[in-house]
């Protein structure tokens, strides 16, 4: 199983970023996804979660209206759209894979991806 994830990079406060994670070596439509980050310091933290089909999504008070997680099961991967970037978003973002459900905690999740890191500063 592979997690590839991409899209990060540098952008300014109030600018925007699509994160990507193509997924390999899974029958795509069995896992819940999930977006993770971690700053400097700082615990992982979830961002936001989807279940299989799409039609359900969670996402962290901190990004409510700003990001939003989708998926394209014909493409083997999930998104992330990030609007409104803020210093305080600037982290490695992982992707993560469950099968079942998409869970709020690191620990619920079966793979991971190797991160791909955002930084938000003028």
């Amino acid at each position: 199983v592979q997690l590839q994830a991409s899209g990060g990079g540098l952008v300014e406060p109030g600018g925007s970023l699509r994160l990507s994670c193509a997924a390999s070596g899974v029958t795509f439509t069995r896992y819940g996804m999930g977006w993770f980050r971690q700053a400097p310091g700082k615990e992982r933290e979830f961002v936001a979660g989807i279940n299989w089909s799409g039609s359900r999504t969670s996402q962290a008070d901190s990004t409510k209206g700003r990001f939003t997680i989708s998926r394209d099961n014909a493409k083997n991967t999930v998104y992330l759209q990030m609007n409104s970037l803020k210093p305080e978003d600037t982290a490695v973002y992982y992707c993560a894979a469950n099968r079942g459900d998409y869970e709020l905690v690191p620990s619920g999740y079966d793979y991971w991806g190797q991160g791909t890191l955002v930084t938000v500063s003028s």
